[in-house]
């Protein structure tokens, strides 16, 4: 089996997440950032393609408004940009919604693209499952990632809960997930990230849980 050709996502690593209404909750956000910057120093050494992208909104907005502390990238990413690296904005979940990163990516021969970044519950899920489509594999970093409580008419759900079972969820068909530390460990060797399927997945549900 051939290497993998990656390309590292950075998806909205923004002030917002460390200071706004939106904060990660789980995993803690400054371990999420240290493994965030530890994979972005790891694809520099390795020379992997890298795309860093913000979510952006109108001026005025109260969330990610152009231009605002919320919007702007933060400081340990911004100082690690490199003139090579891809950037690029969104007002979509998915990094590939009304943007040019799939046409990139296809210029640099990328076929695995790995997700590091905010919220699992939002931009990674969506970034993950539109993969699929581009007949893009795709790779998440689960301590470089993290989630939100939520609550609504629907339900509420702790940040941790949320950010394990969609995962768990993602693992079964859409990504393969691992630790930051796995990810390097297969970089360095050329080596694709192991992923499970959905019949296996539902098979190893039953056998935990019965029915």
């Amino acid at each position: 089996m051939s290497a993998p050709r990656r390309a590292l996502v950075v998806v909205d690593v923004q002030q917002e997440y460390f200071d706004g209404i939106l904060q990660i909750q789980a995993p803690s956000r400054d371990r999420t950032l240290d493994n965030v910057v530890t994979a972005l120093d790891h694809a520099r050494e390795h020379d992997l393609p890298v795309v860093v992208v913000q979510h952006q909104m109108p001026e005025g907005a109260p969330v990610f408004a152009v231009g605002s502390d919320s919007w702007s990238l933060h400081p340990e990413v911004e100082r690690r940009l490199q003139p090579s690296w891809k950037r690029a904005t969104k007002d979509k979940g998915s990094v590939f919604a009304g943007t040019d990163v799939a046409a990139w990516l296809a210029e640099q021969d990328v076929d695995t693209i790995t997700i590091v970044g905010y919220m699992t519950n939002n931009c990674d899920l969506a970034t993950a499952v539109g993969a699929e489509e581009l007949g893009l594999a795709a790779e998440v970093l689960s301590d470089a990632s993290g989630a939100i409580h939520l609550a609504n008419e629907a339900g509420k759900v702790s940040a941790g809960q949320l950010h394990e079972t969609l995962l768990v969820l993602l693992h079964s068909n859409f990504a393969a997930v691992a630790t930051t530390q796995a990810w390097a460990a297969a970089v360095t060797a050329g080596e694709a990230l192991p992923k499970s399927d959905l019949g296996t997945s539902a098979t190893q549900g039953r056998a935990a849980f019965g029915g």
